[in-house]
């Protein structure tokens, strides 16, 4: 039997984007609205359906980003492609094929795909999810692998997670947190003249904007403009859903989502000291929740999971945590070694905040004379 090529095509209709993602079970950061932000900051949105026969059996929303020279291009698709488990591979050959005509040094995918290890043990230690993610690819993953994508360290999105079921009742879902966390919803539920919500109002906007970079400052990492944050509630429109918690007319506490129709997805949250001491960070979570769970959505992702704090706040929701797939790359250029070294230096710099990536951009040249000096073979250790 002779194989059908599959058709690659692309979508400019913003209302039938958004239709086939969502009838796909697609995720928020494969909406238009999140391309539309990202084209404002850098990257070119792509949005591409793959087709066979009559039938689309994939989508992708995919990033366009320039590199200084050598390198061209990178392609980037987060949290996609859209397809059924029997089609990933089949979808991810004819998008890499289209991408190659781009000139991109690689295909980069970080879909919302469960690893099949996946749910994992509450508190699973690093080395076993490290063992896992190193295992040899079997079942419809090894399709990805025998497609000519390989696993990638330099991660965007932490593929560690943390997943909540909406779909049991509210009672079932607040019985899954610890006995403290449970107490501290309902003490925050019960803390005189507070109320929780959405924030529609400038006003509103502006303290959430403070409590975000003041828990930038205290948690040691750089925040996006305000300009950037104000794209994301213009820009994704009802899918951007910025929810609160006041003490009186001041915001003690927030969690911005992004939300497609089965999956909450957390971009930011932050509480005042106010709010940590009246536990309404642990409301507004058990809030949030509901608020989507009433919607319909299915799947409440809090992004994200490492050994700080912050983490050790979300795990108190479950008795789980999640593993994604994580990074897979199909290289394309023969410079796709030295992208991968220099790579971790530019997101190193992201995360001293803008002035040192803003220095790394200026002296591409630099930045990729030192990744080279690094490589096997050309004087410089191994990376890690």
């Amino acid at each position: 039997m002779v194989a059908v090529k599959l058709r690659v095509t692309t979508c400019s209709d913003r209302d039938a984007w958004d239709r086939t993602v969502l009838a796909a079970g697609g995720h928020p950061l494969q909406l238009w609205g999140w391309g539309e932000l990202k084209s404002r900051y850098a990257w070119r949105a792509e949005r591409l359906l793959v087709g066979d026969g009559d039938r689309t059996i994939g989508a992708a929303q995919v990033l366009h980003r320039r590199l200084p020279p050598p390198f061209r291009s990178l392609a980037y698709v987060p949290r996609g492609p859209v397809a059924q488990e029997s089609d990933r591979a089949d979808v991810l050959a004819a998008l890499a094929d289209h991408v190659t005509q781009r000139r991109s040094v690689a295909l980069s995918i970080e879909p919302d795909w469960a690893d099949p290890h996946s749910p994992l043990p509450k508190g699973v230690s690093d080395d076993e999810v490290r063992r896992l993610q190193q295992a040899t690819p079997t079942g419809w993953l090894a399709t990805v692998a025998a497609a000519g994508f390989r696993r990638s360290a330099n991660t965007g999105l932490i593929p560690r997670t943390l997943i909540v079921d909406l779909t049991p009742d509210e009672d079932d879902i607040l019985a899954a947190f610890s006995s403290s966390t449970r107490q501290n919803v309902r003490k925050s539920f019960r803390a005189e003249n507070v109320r929780f919500g959405e924030v529609t109002t400038d006003a509103d906007l502006e303290q959430v904007l403070e409590i975000n970079k003041e828990t930038g400052r205290r948690a040691g990492f750089a925040v996006h403009d305000d300009g950037y944050h104000r794209a994301i509630r213009d820009l994704m429109g009802q899918r951007s859903q910025l929810i609160a918690a006041w003490e009186g007319d001041q915001v003690a506490a927030f969690v911005w989502l992004v939300v497609s129709d089965t999956t909450a997805f957390e971009l930011y949250g932050g509480v005042s000291p106010r709010g940590m001491k009246l536990r309404l960070n642990y409301g507004l979570k058990f809030y949030a929740m509901k608020h989507v769970k009433a919607q319909g959505v299915s799947r409440y992702d809090f992004n994200g999971l490492l050994n700080d704090g912050i983490s050790d706040f979300k795990r108190q929701f479950s008795k789980h945590e999640d593993l994604l797939i994580g990074t897979w790359d199909k290289p394309l250029s023969p410079l796709y070694p030295v992208f991968t070294t220099a790579l971790p230096k530019v997101r190193h710099a992201l995360k001293r905040g803008v002035p040192a990536a803003k220095a790394a951009v200026r002296d591409p040249k630099a930045a990729l004379a030192d990744a080279r000096a690094h490589l096997p073979g050309r004087g410089g250790s191994r990376p890690a």
